[in-house]
C-alpha cells in the first residue's frame, strides 16, 4: 500500500514537473529564486516547488504607442499615434535581460515612445511634422534602439499612424490644398490653350504663305504666257505685236457679232480685206416680213 503511494507520488510530481518550450519561445529555470538554466524548444522537465520556469515570447511584437495630444513649435495642439515593432533576441543573455534588466518591457517601450514623440514634434511646425515623418519615424527609431539597448530587445520598426492637426486647422489646410490644385489645373488649362493657340497661328502663317507661293506661281505662269505670246509676235509678225494684239481683240468681238468702227486708212483695213473669207456672217434679219418686202 505505502509503495503504491509513492508510486503515484512520483508519478504525479513527475507530470507536474513537465514543461514544453514551444519554437517561438525560449525558457528561463529558476531555483530557489537564483537563474538555474536555458531553455531552448522542446522537452524540459523541472523539479516541482524548487523550480520554476519562464517562457519568453521570441517573436516580432507590437505595441501602440496611444493617441496624445501634442503642442507643436507653431502653438497647434496635434493629436499623435505611433507603433512600434520589437522583439526579444533569441540568445540566452538577451533572454535574460529581457526578464531580469526590464520590468514589463511592453509597458516602458509604449512610455519611451510617447515622450520621444513629445520631444521630437514639439520642435517641429504641424505642416513640418507632416512632411517629414520619415525623419520622426528615423529619431524614434534611433531613441528607441538606443535607450533599450540592456533590455534584450531589438527595436525592428517604428510607423506613425497619424498626426492629426484640430478640426478647423485641418479645414483651413484642405481650403489652402483645394486652391492649389485648382490653381495649378488653371495654370496647365492656360497652357494647354496656349499650345493650341500657337498651333493654330502657325497652321495660318503656313496656309498663308501657301496661298502667297500659289499666287507667285500663277503669276509667274501669266507673265511666262505672255512673254511666250510676245516672242511668238515678234517672230511671225515682226514690229507687229500691237497690231496682233488689236487682231485678237477685233476677232474676239466679230465672234459675238458686235459692231466695231475701223478708221480710215487704218492698218487693219488691209488685213481685214485679207481675212474677209473667215469673218462671221452677219446675224440674220431679225424680222423677215422687212425681208420679203425687199
Amino acid at each position: 500500500m505505502i509503495s503504491q503511494i509513492i508510486i503515484i507520488a512520483v508519478v504525479l510530481l513527475f507530470f507536474a514537473g513537465i514543461r514544453i518550450v514551444r519554437p517561438t519561445e525560449r525558457g528561463l529555470t529558476e531555483r530557489l529564486g537564483r537563474y538555474h538554466r536555458f531553455g531552448n524548444p522542446g522537452f524540459h522537465w523541472i523539479m516541482p516547488i524548487i523550480e520554476k520556469m519562464y517562457r519568453i515570447n521570441v517573436t516580432e511584437q507590437m505595441v501602440n504607442a496611444e493617441s496624445q495630444e501634442i503642442i507643436t513649435n507653431d502653438n497647434l495642439n496635434a493629436s499623435v499615434d505611433a507603433q512600434v515593432y520589437f522583439k526579444v533576441k533569441s540568445d540566452e543573455e538577451s533572454v535574460k535581460n529581457s526578464l531580469y534588466n526590464v520590468n514589463n518591457y511592453k509597458w516602458q517601450i509604449v512610455n519611451l515612445a510617447r515622450t520621444t514623440l513629445r520631444n521630437i514634434i514639439g520642435t517641429l511646425t504641424l505642416k513640418s511634422a507632416n512632411s517629414e515623418r520619415g525623419k520622426i519615424n528615423a529619431e524614434l527609431h534611433k531613441t528607441l534602439l538606443s535607450e533599450t539597448l540592456n533590455w534584450g530587445i531589438e527595436i525592428v520598426r517604428t510607423e506613425l499612424k497619424e498626426i492629426d492637426p484640430p478640426k478647423d486647422v485641418q479645414e483651413t489646410m484642405n481650403k489652402v490644398v483645394k486652391a492649389e490644385n485648382e490653381k495649378i489645373a488653371a495654370i496647365d488649362y492656360a497652357s494647354a490653350r496656349e499650345t493650341v493657340a500657337d498651333g493654330e497661328k502657325r497652321a495660318k502663317i503656313k496656309e498663308a504663305e501657301g496661298f502667297k507661293q500659289s499666287k507667285i506661281l500663277h503669276a509667274e505662269g501669266d507673265a511666262e504666257a505672255i512673254r511666250l505670246v510676245n516672242e511668238a509676235a515678234d517672230k511671225y509678225f515682226i514690229g507687229n505685236a500691237q497690231l496682233l494684239r488689236k487682231l485678237e481683240a477685233m476677232e474676239s468681238s466679230l465672234a459675238n457679232n458686235a459692231k466695231i468702227v475701223i478708221p480710215t486708212g487704218s492698218e487693219l483695213v488691209n488685213i481685214i480685206g485679207e481675212m474677209a473669207g473667215v469673218l462671221p456672217i452677219n446675224r440674220k434679219n431679225p424680222n423677215p416680213e422687212n425681208e420679203k418686202q425687199k
